[in-house]
C-alpha cells in the first residue's frame, strides 16, 4: 500500500525528471537552431571576397540550469551587417540596394525552433 506522502514524493520525482529532460531537449534545440541560422546567413550573405560570409558565428551568451541563450553575430565584420542588409547611400549620390540575408534566416530560425521544441515535447 502506498501512503499519500510516498505518492506525493513519487509525483515530484517524476515531474523533476520530466523537467530535466525538457531542459536538455530545449538547450539542444536552441544550439541546433543557432547553428542553422549561422549557416543560412553565411550562405546567403553577399560575397565580394567571402570574408563577410565567413565572419558569422553562433556564441553562447548565457546559460543556467534551465535556459540557454545563443547569439548569432558577425565577429569582425559587424559594421557591414546593417549596410548590406538594408542598403546604403553611395558617396557620389544614389543608393546601393540591400541584400536581405539576416531577416530571412531569423524568421526561418524561429520556425525551426518552434518545430524542434514541439517534437521534443511530444
Amino acid at each position: 500500500m502506498t501512503s499519500i506522502d510516498n505518492l506525493a514524493d513519487e509525483i515530484m520525482k517524476g515531474l523533476t525528471e520530466y523537467a530535466d529532460l525538457v531542459d536538455t531537449e530545449m538547450k539542444k534545440s536552441v544550439r541546433k537552431t543557432a547553428t542553422s541560422v549561422r549557416k543560412e546567413i553565411s550562405s546567403n550573405a553577399p560575397k565580394k571576397t567571402g570574408s563577410y560570409a565567413k565572419s558569422w558565428t553562433a556564441k553562447k551568451t548565457k546559460e543556467n540550469s534551465h535556459s540557454l541563450e545563443m547569439t548569432v553575430h558577425s565577429k569582425n565584420k559587424y559594421q557591414l551587417a546593417h549596410l548590406l542588409e538594408k542598403g546604403h547611400a553611395k558617396r557620389g549620390g544614389g543608393r546601393v540596394a540591400g541584400t536581405p540575408h539576416i531577416a530571412p534566416a531569423e524568421e526561418n530560425g524561429i520556425q525551426l525552433l518552434e518545430k524542434l521544441i514541439e517534437e521534443a515535447l511530444s
